[in-house]
């Protein structure tokens, strides 16, 4: 039950800090408004280090069901947990998605583009091509596991090893995210995408649900293909 609720809690304030930034970017009126893609960046990257920093002491930190199906691959998870931790990260990141939605209502209210607001939900293409948009989820998420796997080869002090996986979601974000917001991970795009559904938002427009299977199958594509390629050369 505490690696339950630390999943649930560490996903909670992964998508609140996370979506935050983004929403604190794109929508009218803030006072970050337009600070651009290098903040949303740093800000997510940040997002993960303090999430992890707060559930860690819980469990192992996961708060992605693609690196969660990772671990269970491994080894290092055990299958019958899989369901579990994906259930209680799908609900932090539903409730976590809530809490933006509450801090910035103001803001969403005063936002007239569908796009815009979408996007601090849930990740779209900036141009959309369906092969382009699986591979740079698949890319992107091979990328984040292999780079994990490989992080738990080394002795880093625990502080050090949350900072580096914070500099390792910061480069990816740089460096392959302009492509499609990087979702690198199904709960933190579905499950706010559920709440976009839901919520009464003036102006929100459809969730975009002939996007959404691509930020949910192309990260479990790319944490598959992590695995059997560091089961092969680590």
């Amino acid at each position: 039950m505490k690696e339950l609720i630390g999943e649930f809690l560490g996903t909670l304030l992964l998508v609140l800090l996370g979506n935050g930034v983004v929403a604190g970017v794109v929508l009218n009126k803030t006072k970050n408004q337009n600070a651009g893609w290098i903040v949303i960046a740093t800000g997510w990257g940040l997002a993960v280090a303090i999430a992890a920093f707060v559930a860690g002491n819980l469990g192992p930190a996961h708060f992605n069901p693609a690196f969660t199906l990772a671990m269970a691959m491994t080894g290092k998870l055990a299958w019958s947990s899989l369901v579990p931790y994906i259930i209680a990260q799908f609900l932090g990141a539903m409730v976590g998605m809530v809490l933006v939605y509450l801090m910035y209502k103001p803001h969403y209210e005063a936002t007239e583009d569908p796009a815009s607001i979408l996007g601090t939900f849930s990740t779209g293409p900036a141009i959309r091509d369906t092969t382009s948009n699986l591979l740079s989820e698949i890319f992107g998420t091979f990328v984040l596991v292999l780079a994990l796997i490989a992080f738990g080869k080394y002795d880093m002090p625990a502080g050090l090893s949350t900072f580096a996986v914070a500099a390792l979601i910061i480069s990816i974000g740089l460096s392959l995210g302009g492509t499609t917001g990087y979702a690198l991970n199904p709960a933190r795009d579905l499950g706010p995408r559920l709440v976009h559904q839901f919520l009464p938002i003036t102006h929100k427009g459809d969730s975009d649900w002939s996007y959404a299977w691509i930020p949910v199958v192309g990260p479990v594509i790319g944490a598959v293909l992590a695995v059997l390629v560091s089961n092969a050369i680590f």
